[in-house]
């Protein structure tokens, strides 16, 4: 560019204001998207929530309502019914619903399999519904619910996370503009009954007095791998979003990855990732 004539340079300045403000207009037309899918989302919950009826035993469809053929689904493909347990494998066939219909989406879906440990799994079997609210503006963005039945882990009938997006261009760099992104997440407290919480545990080690050499035990309270970590994210304070380490950084880019997948796919799409 350096080589250019001076007229020349000044028209790309030009071309290069236009650009931006093509920019500009990108972001108010994510904007509308934005406004389009909250006014689209109560469409959508009237199915969601047969849906969850279905799925929880709360209503069986009539014949005209299953009568669907398209020659996928009259048999689970054998990748997915490898790894379901065997008790899941001889499901009572007069059961109600679809037992553990969530617990089998996350076993198929790999950004979520890799979080499920082994005993996330008989609280999961607990999840009845994943809704998706949104936040309209200031920030726009999104609320995770996870509806859990009563059981003897936790109180809480609702897990949130929640998810803010900001929609305007870097002022430092406008034209790495790709649409709404997302910048910020917060969870919520889950009310652990005692001697539930799956998220820590005890470690026990034995220590040697330097001077005495009298051995003690003591008990350390450390963080445990578990799917409702998810509910526990990094907390990063106004203005330093920039300012994270690389570690907090991977995990909250992974969280947000997390987060946007369960919004545009997994909730519209459940049956088919059972399936």
């Amino acid at each position: 560019l350096q080589m250019l004539p001076p007229k020349m340079k000044r028209r790309l300045k030009a071309l290069k204001k236009l650009q931006l403000q093509c920019t500009h207009i990108e972001a108010k037309f994510y904007e509308e998207v934005h406004k389009l899918e909250c006014n689209f989302n109560k469409f959508y919950s009237e199915l969601y929530a047969k849906r969850e009826q279905i799925v929880n035993g709360k209503y069986e469809p009539t014949d005209e309502e299953c009568d669907f053929r398209d020659g996928t689904t009259e048999e689970l493909s054998k990748d997915v019914t490898d790894r379901w347990s065997p008790s899941e494998k001889k499901l009572d066939p007069n059961a109600p619903g679809i037992p553990n219909f969530w617990l089998n989406i996350f076993k198929n879906v790999a950004i979520l399999n890799d979080m499920v440990q082994a005993h996330d799994e008989p609280i999961i079997k607990h999840l009845q519904d994943i809704k998706v609210k949104f936040l309209e503006k200031d920030p726009m963005g999104f609320i995770l619910e996870f509806h859990f039945s009563e059981n003897p882990f936790f109180t809480n009938k609702v897990l949130t996370k929640e998810y803010f997006m900001k929609c305007v261009p870097d002022e430092h760099d406008p034209f790495g503009f790709e649409g709404p992104e997302i910048y910020k997440c917060k969870g919520c407290s889950i009310n652990w009954k005692n001697g539930k919480d799956i998220t820590v545990k005890i470690i026990k080690k034995k220590q040697k007095h330097k001077s005495k050499g009298a051995v003690r035990t003591v008990t350390k309270v450390v963080k445990n791998d578990s799917f409702f970590n998810f509910f526990s994210p990094p907390v990063v304070n106004e203005g330093c979003e920039n300012d994270l380490d690389e570690d907090t950084q991977d995990v909250l880019t992974s969280d947000f990855e997390i987060g946007h997948y369960i919004r545009e796919r997994i909730v519209p799409n459940a049956v088919l990732y059972y399936t």
